[in-house]
């Protein structure tokens, strides 16, 4: 359960969050907050993440301070489970702004995290609005595609065959002749990168562009 209420505000974007991590819809009470959690979405270490996790005192006017966000994350394949991260998303430009108010609740922030093993950070427009963030944005559509299995296996095939990786166009004029029989086959590329089932350079290569694209070693 959160430990405050997000409340409506008519000078920011405010909201719920379906996730994937989730059960319940996660609030949020900023644009850059609710693109920040489309990348945990789809960032397979994280297990799971909770808006307004706890309430501190902390010096200042308001006498508290509560963080934006609490992300935990899965164990790796050696069996070690990343630090918790307590987060506060916020732009640059408030971050300057309010230094001298944002200083000391940050202090209380960062020790009540290491107490617990876990890690403060502070996240704004930089290490969000980013090419991973805006390839994101494009495929989030297609992840709850369907496409037959045959078509699956299809595409897989012909992506082996050409040796396990190619540009996303050589692969294309294999599975269709026409530019109407590509069009058919695309969404179901976008299906398999989404859900990793096909690779590529998220965080430099830019969507809807001919992009280089390999299969994961389980399939190379």
């Amino acid at each position: 359960m959160p430990s405050r209420k997000i409340p409506k505000n008519h000078l920011f974007v405010t909201g719920a969050y379906a996730s994937s991590k989730s059960d319940v819809m996660i609030g949020f009470e900023s644009l850059l907050e609710k693109e920040y959690m489309l990348l945990l979405d789809f960032d397979p270490t994280v297990e799971k993440y909770v808006e307004q996790p706890v309430t501190l005192p902390a010096p200042g006017k308001s006498r508290r301070y509560t963080p934006d966000l609490l992300v935990t994350f899965r164990e790796n394949s050696t069996g070690h489970r990343p630090p918790a991260q307590l987060i506060e998303i916020k732009t640059t430009a408030d971050l300057a702004r309010k230094a001298e108010d944002l200083a000391p609740k940050f202090a209380v922030a960062e020790q009540y995290a290491a107490d617990r093993g876990w890690i403060f950070l502070k996240k704004t427009e930089l290490d969000i609005r980013t090419q991973r963030l805006a390839n994101l944005k494009f495929l989030r559509r297609y992840r709850n595609l369907s496409p037959p299995p045959e078509e699956v296996a299809n595409v897989i095939e012909r992506l082996a065959a050409l040796g396990g990786a190619a540009q996303l166009q050589t692969l294309l004029d294999l599975l269709g002749s026409t530019l109407e029989e590509q069009a058919q086959w695309t969404p179901v590329l976008w299906h398999l990168i989404v859900s990793g089932q096909i690779l590529f350079d998220m965080n430099t290569e830019s969507l809807p562009s001919n992009i280089e694209i390999w299969l994961p070693e389980e399939h190379a």
